[in-house]
């Protein structure tokens, strides 16, 4: 009998830019969603500050707190309290009335070729790479979370999947897409369907998502290397000097490290207190997490990992996988379980094809509509007639996704996902304003993946409720401007130019040829100071908190999504069913209603997504090449970064694709 699974969620180059802080850690579509929350999640125990904008939430998956009558102003970052630990999500089943059952026979039956699946199948994703917050078209490459998170709760109920065969390979991904992912893993396990991991390649990452299958495998040549976890900073001065190149930034915040790459040689005494506390954060929450897996002391498992674990055998005398085992022989026993008698190999569907499987056909469309807006990756102002769905977050085409969603009244709230480490300054400030707009007219709760700092921390902040995971990177509300004086490399070079101006500054932005006058860097500086306090006293408003309140827990420094938590910049530590109960609560939608979560727009690919997923398929198109097909279409949508976070996909690229990279971003700031 079918059953229906229910989620119940216990650089400025010339203008102002904010951007997250350098963090590297290294480890040696259907369109709708549906689900039914509870309309009063459990609240959560920290004191919220009374706003207009921020009425008092209750937040899923943690402890009761006080009521809006009890909240008291949000004390000082250093007396702030530790946020509980967040409670595992219930997951009920339901049974689907007899109609609905027939419906979604008579739908499997005259369902069209991309979306038949032989009954008694298994469901094999591979999870490796980049993981995009995005939704993909058929033309995209690499995996999309959302997809990935569908299709778990798919195959949950789908009377034609019998379980999931799950390869994790090296991941690319933030902490924070690992945990939405390794949440559903947990709850699909108790539709009562097997899942089963096979990894061959073992880092801290890949273990912290694959020890959530019921049973895992690993081939007896795994590779394993479970050293421990590094925070990483990279510095480009002494390169650039070299070469005569001297670089002009201001960085407003202490703890601000975007521009450090260029600016400094060597790690600042506040960045490295800001790293060395999230990496404390990560490394003891992947302890944490291993540790009640297992159902050991922390001690235990930390002694184990500071052993050296590089022999994949020591994971099977210990306890941490179940067997060795290559994948033939997986499958092997996969199909003797699952009742396959014929002599052909095990049968399964692979993510693609059942990420095109309607969620229609299996009787879980409708209910109150509630829409999602997804802004992910860079932020810059405006558009070019080439730009990507790949391109970042282009305000102009966010800002009209706002306003569609605000003047409808078919949908009763808004849940706005945010995977951005920040931008462009203005256009950070534009959005900001419409999603205030849009939270007058109907209630906005903003849900953040891996990152939503700077930039993505200015539009998360005009939402009146927050969600993060508990390892999201967030805050750093800070700026940083920059230039270049280009005199010496010149000067070697032989090279010279001339500029003719009129008014005193005129040249502030144009002479790369010469330094900064003291009066230019004086109002370079104020330029820098006057951003910086629009975004800090815009971050106190939103967060209701005083000035000297935000200053304390301001300056450029970025948090963990828990430790943001206790000092009051997030109102709840979840994922995207944490966001979605309490929108429903929100928007007073009735407990026994259903709930829909719609996309607001269906990706559509452009003309270079074309090409380059044709080329890549074809012709081996590398990732450089394709970034920089992308960065000649976005034309005036290419400006200079600092933050240093795009480096952290260079941990996994290869020597000649990392300085591709790196030279297209020193080229950018000339552009």
């Amino acid at each position: 009998m079918a059953r229906l699974l229910v989620l119940r969620a216990a650089p400025y180059r010339h203008s102002s830019h904010l951007c997250a802080a350098t963090l590297l850690v290294l480890s040696p579509s259907q369109h709708r969603y549906f689900a039914s929350f509870p309309s009063s999640p459990p609240t959560a125990a920290r004191r919220v500050l009374p706003s207009p904008l921020r009425v008092p939430i209750r937040a899923v998956e943690s402890s009761p707190g006080p009521t809006k009558e009890e909240q008291e102003p949000s004390p000082a970052a250093d007396e702030a309290q530790e946020p509980p630990t967040p409670a595992a999500s219930a997951f009920d089943v339901e049974e689907l009335g007899w109609g609905t059952q027939l419906a979604v026979k008579l739908r499997m039956l005259v369902a069209p070729p991309w979306q038949r699946v032989r009954k008694g199948s298994v469901l094999n994703m591979k999870l490796r790479g980049e993981i995009s917050d995005q939704l993909k078209t058929r033309f995209s490459s690499g995996l999309s979370l959302p997809q990935i998170c569908e299709n778990f709760v798919k195959a949950a109920y789908d009377p034609r999947i019998s379980g999931i065969y799950l390869h994790i390979e090296p991941l690319r991904c933030g902490w924070g897409k690992v945990d939405e992912i390794r949440r559903h893993i947990v709850d699909f396990k108790k539709s009562g369907k097997f899942v089963v991991g096979y990894m061959p390649v073992c880092g801290e990452k890949e273990y912290y998502l694959a020890c959530a299958c019921g049973e895992l495998y690993a081939p007896p040549s795994a590779y394993v290397a479970l050293f421990g976890l590094t925070v990483q900073q990279t510095f480009l001065r002494g390169v650039l000097e070299k070469v005569g190149i001297e670089p002009e930034i201001q960085r407003i915040g202490k703890y601000k490290s975007a521009g450090d790459q260029l600016a400094r040689k060597s790690m600042s005494n506040e960045v490295r207190e800001m790293l060395a506390t999230l990496l404390d954060n990560i490394y003891g929450n992947w302890l944490d997490m291993i540790s009640s897996t297992h159902g050991k002391k922390r001690e235990e498992i930390e002694e184990f990992i500071n052993s050296g674990v590089y022999q994949v055998a020591r994971l099977k005398e210990e306890g941490w996988i179940t067997d060795l085992m290559y994948d033939d022989e997986v499958m092997a026993m996969l199909k003797e379980r699952v009742g396959q008698k014929d002599k052909k190999s095990l049968r399964t569907v692979d993510y693609s094809k059942y990420s095109r499987v309607s969620k229609r056909t299996l009787g879980l469309q409708g209910g109150v509509q509630i829409a999602i807006i997804r802004a992910s990756g860079s932020i810059t102002r405006t558009r070019s007639p080439l730009s990507a769905p790949s391109s970042g977050i282009i305000a102009e085409q966010l800002i009209e996704k706002i306003r569609t969603v605000r003047e409808s009244e078919k949908y009763k709230a808004v849940i706005l996902r945010i995977d951005s480490p920040g931008g462009d300054a203005l256009a950070s400030d534009l959005m900001w304003r419409e999603i205030r707009l849009l939270a007058n007219s109907k209630p906005v709760v903003a849900s953040m993946s891996d990152v939503a700092a700077s930039g993505g921390y200015y539009m998360a902040m005009a939402a009146p409720v927050i969600v993060a995971e508990k390892l999201t990177l967030t805050g750093s509300i800070g700026v940083v401007t920059g230039k270049f004086c280009l005199q010496k490399l010149y000067e070697r070079i032989d090279f010279n130019k001339e500029i003719l101006s009129k008014g005193r500054y005129a040249e502030l932005s144009a002479a790369d040829q010469r330094p900064l006058r003291p009066d230019e860097a004086e109002l370079f500086e104020k330029s820098a100071q006057n951003a910086y306090a629009l975004f800090r006293d815009k971050a106190a408003m939103s967060r209701s908190m005083s000035i000297d309140q935000m200053e304390t827990v301001a300056q450029g420094r970025v948090w963990s999504g828990q430790d943001a938590f206790s000092r009051g910049l997030v109102d709840s530590v979840g994922g995207l069913s944490q966001a979605l109960a309490i929108a429903k609560q929100k928007a007073n939608i009735p407990k026994d209603k259903k709930i829909q979560l719609v996309e607001v727009s269906k990706p559509s690919p452009t003309l270079p997504e074309l090409l380059s997923g044709i080329g890549s398929s074809l012709l081996g198109v590398d990732r450089a090449v394709k970034g920089a097909l992308q960065d000649v279409s976005s034309l005036s949508g290419v400006q200079a970064r600092m933050d240093g976070i795009l480096f952290e996909n260079l941990g996994d690229m290869s020597g000649e694709n990392q300085l591709s990279v790196l030279i297209k971003d020193i080229i950018s700031y000339f552009d």
